[in-house]
């Protein structure tokens, strides 16, 4: 997290004063992060990734080998909002109509009636989306990009606030299908969930034994409203971007298009995204504006997913991070 400009103020320089009332997103963050760790042990990241993707009305796609918490952090930030929530377990076998829903006939009323599907929900976890095929992943292009579904020529609008986490595992490929470029671009953040370290193993240990093994997810509280969420969404939209951030995130994603490294470079939706995470990373650290270490902390997630390598830079094992972290070298940083 970035510290705030006043931390590094001299002792005669005037206490920082918000131009923004930012007390509903310290407190919504205070709340999530309070609650989730009352389960959750480590994975700040994720979970300050997460908060911040809510803020900034994105979706994420949460990347890590089996049993790191992917599937457990979503259910429970699910569970601290009081909106409706769902869970589609993704197979090979999944159908469009199994996710969006499907009309069926009405023999009292001779007429075909909408079943809305699971995708009509507040917060929507897709577990192992990687794993149906490119029909049923493309069911939700539309949803994830204008909240919206269309099914025989009708329009149904999703009600906010609306945000999918899906989750998939990197390291298994067999019976699975690769997301394509464009359903990628939907998901504002890719984070990858890492191993806990020892001393997190152990508390995980610990905090299961003393539950006797057992996880009741419901303990957990209600703390943030879906209205209050629209709230601090309209409140962090409002953290000011100066100019010369505009031009320095522009920059940077211009440089992903003209690397040696990167075949693909990230489109202008991955501009807007980077500004929209800045925001919403400012606002949890309690500043309305923006800095260059705002843009620096979100670029990862962001950009991971949206550009590709050439053949021979990964056949040299480089990593996507590796290569933002190359242009974020070369690009001179707003002072």
């Amino acid at each position: 997290m970035t510290n705030n400009p006043s931390d590094n103020a001299k002792p005669d320089a005037a206490p920082f004063e918000s131009r923004i009332d930012l007390s509903g997103v310290e407190k919504l963050v205070n709340e999530i992060r309070s609650e989730l760790g009352k389960i959750i042990v480590g994975q700040h990241r994720m979970v300050d990734l997460l908060i911040a993707a809510l803020l900034a009305d994105g979706h994420v796609l949460i990347e890590g080998v089996p049993g790191v918490a992917k599937t457990l952090t979503t259910k429970l930030l699910a569970q601290t909002i009081s909106a409706d929530f769902s869970r589609i377990q993704f197979t090979p076998d999944l159908m469009p109509a199994d996710v969006i829903g499907t009309s069926v006939f009405n023999p009292k009323t001779t007429d075909f009636e909408f079943k809305e599907g699971p995708i009509f929900s507040n917060i929507v976890l897709i577990d192992e989306i990687n794993r149906s095929p490119a029909k049923t992943q493309a069911a939700l292009f539309e949803v994830m990009e204008e909240r919206q579904i269309t099914v025989d020529g009708e329009t149904y609008f999703m009600e906010p606030p609306f945000m999918v986490v899906a989750t998939q595992n990197p390291i298994e490929h067999e019976g699975t299908y690769r997301l394509p470029e464009a359903q990628l671009d939907r998901f504002l953040f890719r984070i990858d969930v890492p191993y806990p370290s020892l001393d997190e193993e152990v508390e995980i240990l610990s905090g299961s034994y003393e539950r006797k093994n057992k996880l009741d997810i419901s303990t957990l509280e209600k703390v943030i409203s879906s209205e209050e969420i629209s709230k601090q969404r309209d409140v962090t939209a409002s953290i000011h971007v100066e100019p010369e951030l505009m031009k320095y995130i522009a920059e940077v994603i211009q440089n992903t298009r003209n690397s040696s490294s990167v075949s693909i470079g990230a489109s202008p939706r991955a501009s807007v995204f980077v500004m929209k995470a800045a925001q919403a990373w400012a606002a949890m650290n309690g500043r309305d504006f923006i800095t260059p270490e705002d843009v620096k902390e979100v670029i990862n997630p962001v950009l991971r997913h949206r550009i590709t390598l050439t053949p021979e830079k990964e056949m040299e094992g480089m990593k996507p991070d590796q290569v933002i972290q190359m242009i974020l070298e070369k690009v001179e940083v707003p002072r």
